[in-house]
């Protein structure tokens, strides 16, 4: 179906008859020109992203269903970073005239998907038209009491460095499906160039990607996990985190972060960083550094976070943690340890939109 035989607000009606109310909290949600939310004693946290076509997602190889689930996940992933609970989302798209009402509703479900699994409702947002393809714009909004909360800027000395899961993978992810990306480019072209525009020429030669063995990979770039279930953990254990912040950027970047704002230094061990035997394999096969892939990749969506040193035996006994180094003064700056136990300098080379801009 055309987007056309919709309009916009008909476009808006189709996509959300399908959403339901999970939170108090939620007083009034799609179809006036706010959303009405009902906090009365506690903090609101609100993340917003921008995800853009060309740039943040390639519909080559991103489904649209795929590209929903990953785009609520990513702002979902910001709440929990802040060790909060989120609650509402709102869904702003601006879209061109290539894209049906069947897209639009598989991008939806993928949205559905993410949201309820963590119970989160979707409460409004804006449509609109766009020339450059598709862009995306999501808020979404969560809450916390004021005394849970953790910010960047709360490490301390000796404090604990750990991470959720593993690193690297949905970098390598990244790099498979650009490698066949490539190759089918590849193949459109050379089958162009040998039959032209002509309206009568053989069928397009069937592609089949080299995926086998590598779907754990595929997984993390194209359907990511918000951690909620590890803040579930620590919770469980009695652990409250200093300093937290998610794994989007990669993890250097994130880890410079924190010690910048706790004004702190840190060392972290290379032979303590969660990397899956895939991510390793591939990196190997691209003649790539794994390291440089788990410190550097982003992505991943995992949790970074400072802990107590008197937690330790507590987090160690967590499945799905893992502790990395340690928290140190300032003028010890920001370290890691390699295997052979050199010292050399973090350096924040992981994903940063503007870099070539800045650098004009």
């Amino acid at each position: 179906m055309d987007i056309a035989q919709l309009g916009e607000f008909g476009l808006i009606r189709h996509l959300n008859k399908e959403n339901k109310i999970n939170n108090a909290s939620t007083r009034y949600a799609i179809g006036d020109d706010c959303a009405v939310l009902h906090y009365p004693d506690k903090e609101v946290l609100v993340s917003t992203d921008m995800l853009m076509q060309g740039i943040h997602f390639d519909l080559i190889y991103t489904d649209m269903e795929h590209l929903g689930y990953k785009s609520a996940m990513v702002n979902i992933s910001d709440i929990f970073a802040m060790n909060g609970t989120p609650r509402q989302l709102t869904v702003s798209v601006a879209i061109d005239k290539r894209f049906s009402v069947e897209d639009m509703e598989n991008f939806y479900r993928g949205l559905r998907l993410a949201c309820e699994k963590w119970g989160v409702d979707i409460v409004g947002g804006d449509t609109t038209t766009s020339l450059t393809g598709l862009a995306i714009s999501i808020t979404c909004i969560g809450e916390a009491k004021a005394e849970d909360i953790v910010y960047r800027n709360g490490a301390k000395e000796t404090d604990l460095i750990c991470v959720s899961g593993d690193l690297g993978a949905a970098y390598m992810g990244l790099q498979l499906l650009e490698r066949e990306k490539t190759v089918y480019v590849q193949m459109l072209r050379e089958y162009q160039e040998k039959y032209g525009k002509e309206a009568k020429r053989p069928p397009l030669p069937e592609f089949e990607p080299d995926f086998a063995g590598k779907e754990y990979l595929l997984q993390r770039q194209l359907q990511p996990e918000a951690r909620g279930d590890i803040l579930e953990r620590l919770r469980e254990a009695n652990i409250r985190p200093t300093a937290m912040m998610d794994i989007s950027d990669g993890l250097s970047s994130e880890l410079l972060h924190i010690c910048e704002q706790s004004h702190c230094g840190c060392r972290i061990y290379e032979k303590n960083l969660p990397i899956d035997y895939q991510t390793a394999v591939q990196a190997e096969e691209f003649n790539m550094n794994v390291t440089t892939c788990a410190l550097n990749g982003g992505e991943d969506y995992e949790l970074l976070f400072t802990i107590p040193i008197g937690d330790y035996e507590k987090v160690e006994a967590m499945e799905g943690v893992r502790v990395i180094g340690h928290i140190t003064k300032p003028e010890l700056g920001t370290q890691i340890i390699g295997r052979d136990d050199q010292e050399f300098p973090i350096t924040a080379q992981g994903w940063n939109p503007l870099k070539k801009e800045e650098n004009k």
